[in-house]
C-alpha cells in the first residue's frame, strides 16, 4: 500500500480547510448570482453536521444515503457523514421510489440526507419502507401528508445541534485509516439491478494523487472546477469533488446541462470532467449553429477545423498554411474557448468510450481533451492520456501506482490501492471481479509502444454475428451518431448474420425535414414513416462506407422517443441501457431480420 499526505479523506478536507480557512471554496447559485462559502465555513458546518448525525444514533460504519443535486451541501454532507465514521452512500436524483427502497435496504442505512422538495417525494417513502432508516435530514421543508416511521429533521437545525455537541471530531477523523470503508456507490445499472461498490479512503486518495502527477505539468496552482456531473456516480465523486479539495481547488456548481454553456462562462472554470455524450451534444450544437450561420463564417470554421487536424496528423502546413492558422486562433479558436469560460486548461473525458473524432475536432477548435478509462469499481481512474502526449484513440497510460495486465482474452486488469474492496453483501460478484487481487474490468483492450491503453470494447457488449465474427458495437453506435441526422443509435445482431440497428433522429434536424415535407414533428407518429425512412437512408449509406462488410448496417428502425434517464434507457452519464431497450424494442429489431 502506498503512502499518502493524509490518513483518509475526511483528513485531507479538514487539512486543506485550515490552510485555506478565509479563502473562497465552493460557489452555488443564489437569487441568479454565485455566492461562495469559505473553507473555513464549509469544514465549520460539516463539523457541525458531523456531531448531530453522531447524536442521531450513526455510529461507526453505519450507512448514510445522500441524495441531492450537485451543491455546496452536498461535500459537506459527505465529509460530516465520514468525520462522525458513517459511510457515505449516494443516491442518483433520477432514482424513483423502488431505487431509492433498494439502496437503503441492501445499504442497511440508518440515516437519510436529502435536498429538495421534489426530491424528498420519492425519498420520504422509500426511507418510511426501509427497515433500518431512523431519520432524514432534510435541505428544504418537505411536504408530509401522512405519519412516517423516520423522524424528518431540518438541515440547518441539525447545524445548530452540531455546534452546541461536544463530540471529538477531530479525534473520530484521526481514528479513520485508509483501509476503512468511505463510500458505497451504486453502479448506474447497464447491466441490471445495481451492485453496492465498497471504496476505501485509499482507492479515492489514490485517484486524487494519480491525477495530480498526470496533470502536474498544466501548472496546477489556483484551480476552477465547474461540476455538472451526478455526484453520486463515481466519476465525478472522485474527480468533481476530492479531486479538487486535494489540490486547494474552488468549485463551482453548474445549474444543469441545459444551463452549462451560462455556467462556464461564469465560473470561468480551467478544469473540468464530462462524459462522451456531452462532447457529442456540444459537437451537434456547434455545427448547427455554424450551419446556420452559413457564408463567409461557415468557411472560416470550416478552414480552422481542417488546419488543427492537419496539426494533429504531423502535416506540414506551409508558411501560407502557418500564417492563415495563427489569425484563425484570433478570429475562431478565441470565440470558442470564449464560450468555454476563456482559462479552460483540460477538458478530461471519462465515464465511457469517446469517439476519436469529437475528441479531435475540438483538439483542432484549441480545447484540450484528455480522454481517461475506468470504473466504479477502481475509484474510478485507472488511466488518462497525459497533456504532453495525447492519443486520441487511446485512453492513456495507467495513473500512479497502478499495476496492470491483459488477460489472455484481451480483458484490461489492474491491481493497487484503487481497487475496490468488493460489492456490499455480494460475495458471488466480488468473486467474479476480484481474482488474486486483480479487478478484472469486463472491457477488452490492447497496449500500444508508449504504454498508452486502447480499449477495443466491452466484453459483455461484443456481438457475435452468427458466422462467428466478433463486432464492437460502440465503434459502428459512434460513427453513426456523427452524422447530423442521427442523434442516438443501439446496434443489434448477437447470433445474426449482419447488423441490424435502432435510432433516434436528431431533433432539429427532424422538426427541419417535417416542416419542409409536411409532416407532425412528432416522432411517435414518424416511427413507420417511409419518406423519413428514405431521408435517413443516406447517413447509413456514409457509415457503411467506412465500415467493413461485417460492420456494416443493414437495415434500421426508429424509436418512439429518445433514450433517456426518465424512461430507464439511459444510465444518469448518459450511457445506453442495452438490456432495458432490448426489452422495448426487441421484437421490432427482430423484425427486421425477417
Amino acid at each position: 500500500m502506498a503512502t499518502y499526505p493524509w490518513p483518509n479523506l475526511a483528513a485531507m478536507f479538514f487539512d486543506q480547510a485550515q490552510r485555506l480557512a478565509d479563502k473562497p471554496f465552493l460557489w452555488g447559485k443564489q437569487d441568479g448570482v454565485y455566492v461562495a462559502l469559505t473553507w473555513g465555513e464549509c469544514a465549520h458546518h460539516a463539523e457541525s453536521l458531523a456531531r448531530s448525525l453522531r447524536a442521531h444514533g450513526i455510529g461507526d460504519g453505519d450507512r448514510v444515503m445522500l441524495a441531492a443535486e450537485n451543491r455546496p451541501e452536498w461535500l459537506i454532507a459527505d465529509i460530516a457523514i465520514m468525520a462522525a465514521g458513517g459511510i457515505t452512500t449516494p443516491a442518483y436524483v433520477t432514482n424513483t421510489v423502488d431505487d431509492h427502497l433498494h439502496i437503503l435496504t441492501n445499504s442497511g442505512a440508518k440515516g437519510v440526507i436529502v435536498s429538495t422538495r421534489r426530491l424528498a417525494e420519492r425519498v420520504l417513502p422509500a426511507a418510511h419502507q426501509a427497515p433500518d432508516a431512523r431519520f432524514v435530514v432534510a435541505m428544504e421543508e418537505p411536504v408530509i401528508d401522512q405519519s412516517l416511521s423516520v423522524d424528518v429533521l431540518g438541515w440547518d437545525r441539525m447545524i445548530a445541534e452540531g455546534t452546541a455537541s461536544d463530540f471529538d471530531v477531530a479525534a473520530r477523523v484521526a481514528a479513520l485509516t485508509s483501509e476503512d470503508t468511505a463510500c458505497i456507490i451504486y453502479t448506474s445499472g447497464t447491466g441490471g439491478l445495481p451492485k453496492g461498490v465498497m471504496t476505501a479512503h485509499r482507492a479515492i486518495l489514490h485517484n486524487c494523487m494519480g491525477a495530480r502527477d498526470a496533470l502536474l505539468e498544466l501548472g496546477l496552482d489556483d484551480e476552477v472546477f465547474l461540476s455538472f456531473l451526478p455526484l453520486s456516480h463515481s466519476y465525478e465523486h472522485s474527480a468533481g469533488l476530492h479531486f479538487p479539495v486535494a489540490i486547494g481547488a474552488q468549485i463551482y456548481y453548474a445549474e444543469g446541462v441545459e444551463h452549462l454553456g451560462r455556467n462556464m462562462v461564469e465560473a470561468q472554470p480551467t478544469i473540468m470532467t464530462a462524459v462522451p455524450r456531452l462532447y457529442e451534444m456540444m459537437h451537434q450544437k456547434i455545427m448547427r449553429g455554424v450551419e446556420k450561420n452559413g457564408g463567409f463564417k461557415e468557411t472560416l470554421f470550416h478552414k480552422t477545423v481542417a488546419l488543427g487536424l492537419a496539426r494533429q496528423r504531423g502535416d506540414s502546413l506551409g508558411p501560407i498554411g502557418w500564417i492563415l492558422d495563427k489569425i484563425l486562433d484570433k478570429l475562431v479558436r478565441s470565440k470558442v474557448k470564449a464560450s468555454f469560460g476563456g482559462r479552460l486548461k483540460a477538458l478530461v473525458s471519462g465515464g465511457g468510450p469517446l469517439n476519436p473524432d469529437i475528441g479531435r475536432f475540438f483538439t483542432a477548435l484549441g480545447l484540450r481533451i484528455l480522454q481517461g478509462y475506468g470504473l466504479t469499481e477502481s475509484g474510478p481512474v485507472i488511466s488518462v492520456n497525459r497533456p504532453r502526449k495525447v492519443k486520441m484513440d487511446t485512453v492513456g497510460p495507467v495513473v500512479l501506482g497502478t499495476d496492470f495486465r491483459l488477460a489472455e482474452d484481451g480483458e484490461i486488469c489492474c491491481r493497487g490501492d484503487l481497487v475496490m474492496q468488493g460489492y456490499w453483501r455480494n460475495d458471488e460478484a466480488t468473486a467474479e471481479s476480484l481474482k488474486d487481487g486483480w479487478l478484472h474490468t469486463g472491457d477488452i483492450g490492447e497496449i500500444d509502444e508508449d504504454c498508452y491503453i486502447r480499449i477495443t470494447d466491452r466484453k459483455k457488449d461484443i456481438i457475435v454475428n452468427s458466422g462467428g465474427d466478433n463486432i464492437s458495437p460502440q465503434r459502428v453506435e459512434g460513427l453513426l451518431t456523427l452524422e447530423r441526422e442521427i442523434a442516438q443509435a443501439m446496434v443489434y445482431g448477437d447470433k445474426h448474420p449482419h447488423l441490424v440497428a435502432l435510432i433516434v433522429p436528431d431533433e432539429d434536424w427532424l422538426k427541419t425535414w417535417a416542416g419542409a415535407n409536411g409532416k407532425p414533428a412528432d416522432l411517435k407518429q414518424l416511427t413507420a414513416d417511409e419518406d423519413l425512412h428514405d431521408a435517413l437512408r443516406p447517413a447509413f449509406d456514409r457509415v457503411n462506407a467506412q465500415l467493413s462488410n461485417i460492420e456494416k448496417v443493414r437495415r434500421f428502425c426508429l424509436a418512439r422517443e429518445p433514450f433517456g434517464i426518465d424512461n430507464s434507457q439511459m444510465t444518469p452519464t448518459m450511457k445506453i441501457r442495452r438490456h432495458v431497450i432490448r426489452e422495448v424494442y426487441g421484437a421490432r429489431l427482430e423484425g427486421l431480420y425477417g
